[in-house]
Parts: C-alpha cells; sequence; structure tokens
C-alpha cells in the first residue's frame, strides 16, 4: 500500500482497547497516523499509548496552542486522506449526525475535507435505540462510511448488535477503501451467504456442506467497489466482514424475513447462499428419541428466495448462483430463464463447495463469459466488475 495519512479519532468506550491494536497495524503498513481522543476516551486509554505506537503527537484539546496557526481543526484534517472514528459511541453518532462541535474531534470532523469513516461500539440496547438507528441513517444519507457493528458477547455481559469490528478487519477495510476501484459507489448491495439449517427437534436439523466462502469473498470485493453493503449469512465459522450491516439467521424463512426487510432499498441483490430446498413440516419441540424402527420425515419445499425477489414488479437487478454436478450450463440457464434473471453465475458443486478456489462460468444475455480457476477473492472481484458494466 503506498504511504498514507490518516487521523484516527477516538471516542469512550471499552472498545479503544481495540484501536491500540489498529494504529499498530496501521503504522506497520506504511500508514502515517495522527490520533485524536476525546476527554472521554483518554479515561479508557492513555494518550501516550498512541504517541508511542505511532511516533506522532496526541491532540486532544480544541484550544490547544502547540498546532501552527493555533487552528488543529482545520490543519489537521487538511493533512490527511481519511478520517477514521473508532469506536465511535452513541453520543459521538448523533454529534455528527446533527452538526454539534463541542470538541475538537467533532469540529475537525464537521470541517474535514477528506472521506469519514466511523466503527460503532456501544451496548446493543443502545444501538438498537431508534434514535442511534435514525442518526445512523442520517451518517448514510449524508456519504459517511459505516463499518460495523457487529454481534457478540460485550463488556457488560449481555450478548447482541454493538460489539466494534476487530481491529484486523477493521484494517482490512481501511485498505480496501483506498485501494477501492469505486465501481458501484455508494450502490445498496444485498448478499445472502452461507448454508441454511432446518430443525428436525430441538436438536437435529437439516443442512448442506457450504462453508460461505464465496459470499462472504463477494462481500467483500463489493466493500471495496464503493457500495453499501449488507450481508445475510446463514451458520458458518466465518468472521463477518466489515459491511455495513451483518445479518445472521438460521432457517430458509429467517433468510427470507431478512431479504423482504431490506430488499426495498436495494439496488442490486446477490444470492450466494445454499438455501435448503426442504424443511421438516412438523418440528418436535423434544429431542427425538431414537429407536430401532425406521424415522419417516414428512418435508416440505421451502420457500424461493430468490424467485420472489427476481419475479417482483421492479425488482433490483438480480445476480443467482446455480451449484450443479451434472448438465452445468444448461442447468443453470434454465434457472436464469425460470428466476428472470439478467445474471447467473454457474459452477460444479463438488469442486467449489468447502474449497478456497474455484471456476465460474458468468451467464448473461451476451452469452458465456468463462472465469478460470481462481481464489475466490479474485473471483469476487472479477465478478463484481462484470455487474458494473451493467451500470
Amino acid at each position: 500500500m503506498e504511504k498514507k495519512r490518516l487521523l484516527l479519532g477516538i471516542t469512550g468506550g471499552i472498545a479503544a482497547y481495540k484501536v491500540a491494536e489498529l494504529a499498530h497495524l496501521l503504522s506497520q503498513n506504511a500508514v502515517n497516523v495522527q490520533t485524536v481522543m476525546t476527554q472521554s476516551a483518554c479515561q479508557f486509554i492513555a494518550p501516550l499509548t498512541f504517541q508511542s505506537l505511532t511516533g506522532n503527537p496526541v491532540f486532544t484539546d480544541l484550544w490547544g496552542t502547540s498546532h501552527s496557526y493555533n487552528m488543529p481543526h482545520i490543519n489537521l484534517s487538511r493533512e490527511v486522506d481519511v478520517v477514521v472514528i473508532a469506536p465511535a459511541s452513541a453520543d459521538f453518532i448523533a454529534k455528527l449526525a446533527h452538526g454539534i462541535t463541542d470538541d475538537l474531534l467533532s469540529t475537525l470532523c464537521l470541517a474535514r475535507n477528506c472521506p469519514l469513516l466511523i466503527a460503532p461500539a456501544m451496548n446493543r440496547q443502545m444501538w438498537e435505540n431508534p434514535a442511534t438507528q435514525r442518526n445512523v441513517k442520517i451518517l448514510r444519507d449524508d456519504g459517511i462510511h459505516i463499518v460495523g457493528p457487529v454481534s457478540g458477547i460485550q463488556a457488560c455481559g449481555e450478548t447482541g448488535m454493538g460489539r466494534m469490528v476487530e481491529a484486523v478487519e477493521l484494517a482490512q477495510t481501511i485498505t480496501a477503501f483506498w485501494q477501492s476501484n469505486r465501481l458501484l459507489h455508494n450502490k445498496n448491495i444485498l448478499i445472502t451467504a452461507g448454508p441454511t439449517f432446518e430443525a428436525i427437534d430441538t436438536v437435529r436439523g437439516l443442512t448442506n456442506k457450504s462453508s460461505g466462502k464465496m459470499g462472504y469473498a463477494i462481500a467483500q470485493a463489493a466493500v471495496e467497489s464503493g457500495a453499501k453493503v449488507t450481508l445475510i449469512s446463514g451458520p458458518t465459522c466465518l468472521t463477518p466482514t466489515a459491511v455495513e450491516q451483518f445479518i445472521s439467521v438460521e432457517s430458509a424463512q429467517e433468510m427470507l424475513a431478512a431479504v423482504q426487510n431490506h430488499i426495498a432499498q436495494t439496488d442490486i441483490f446477490i444470492s450466494v447462499a445454499a438455501v435448503a430446498d426442504y424443511r421438516a413440516a412438523n418440528i418436535s419441540t423434544q429431542k427425538i428419541k431414537k429407536s430401532d424402527s425406521n424415522l419417516t420425515l414428512e418435508l416440505t419445499p421451502n420457500p424461493d428466495i430468490l424467485k420472489i425477489v427476481s419475479t417482483t414488479p421492479n425488482p433490483p437487478f438480480c445476480v443467482g448462483f446455480a451449484a450443479e454436478t451434472e448438465n452445468l450450463v444448461e442447468n443453470a440457464q434454465a434457472k436464469r430463464r425460470k428466476k428472470r434473471l439478467p445474471l447467473m453465475v454457474a459452477n460444479w458443486a463438488q469442486e467449489a463447495i468447502g474449497s478456497d478456489s474455484n471456476e465460474l462460468i458468468l451467464l448473461d444475455d451476451k452469452g458465456e463469459h468463462v472465469l478460470p480457476k481462481a481464489p475466490k477473492i479474485e473471483q469476487a472481484r472479477h465478478l463484481i466488475k462484470h455487474i458494473s458494466t451493467f451500470f
């Protein structure tokens, strides 16, 4: 990565300890990091920590006289390529949304002439509060890039959305932002990934071997393209990529509900998830006991999420995936026609599932476009580039 200049803003929150690692990672990757901390942030971690990690002085005071012309809120923002706020507290998000400038960091953000990325971190109830969600929507509409949060165990002991993304993921997002080709800048992309799990009883269920790797790679490539990405994922062992919104689901019906909640704001829908075709007609409320007799399960079809979206009036641009074990192109083309898709991605199931690389065939009205076998992240970038040609 070419030498870049970054202003790292830290607000008050226990997640501030993660930002020390972020400062270290960026500094080790030839990024000149200048740190600005709020007074609340200084209660959680000492400014000396960031001075030691970055080699630059740390600014905390709007009225400080150490900076040239005594205007740090102007000068600091003019000397960097991007401003990153991590963690971004609920209070600071509210300030950004409403233009409140009562300290150095908030004033600097209002006076900046460069992009702004924020990584929210707060208690789950604070994140889900309607006031916070209104403020987040304002920031998105203002073109501010929001990374996370993710779901997990929080410092207060509760579990839910509100954890700041890990330092490594945030560093990758910043790198991707600088390297971004901006092909789909500000497009809203909705992606489904991973398998679904259809319960039979309280402990057993139907699922498949999908790892989610292709969907997560496409989400990363979409972020790199400048898009606003929402990732809806079934159960996987993968760490959620640093998208604007990550939604964890289990069953096909949960995935459909999540898709329907977001599809109205979607420009591009990429259906990568390996959704189970069937589910148990009747789910036992107790564990089914083993016996020496055969067990018969009645299965009922699951909804076809992609078809539901693609056949509605004024659908978004829809991309489907067809994993086949025989007659690859013929079966994929039949699915494309049935679901009225402008673009279908075909691959061999036996080669793609669980692997880190695969071969793709892109099928559209102009014919077949073969992407020779390559790592999934490379294939994802080729796919996003191909999708961008339709826009």
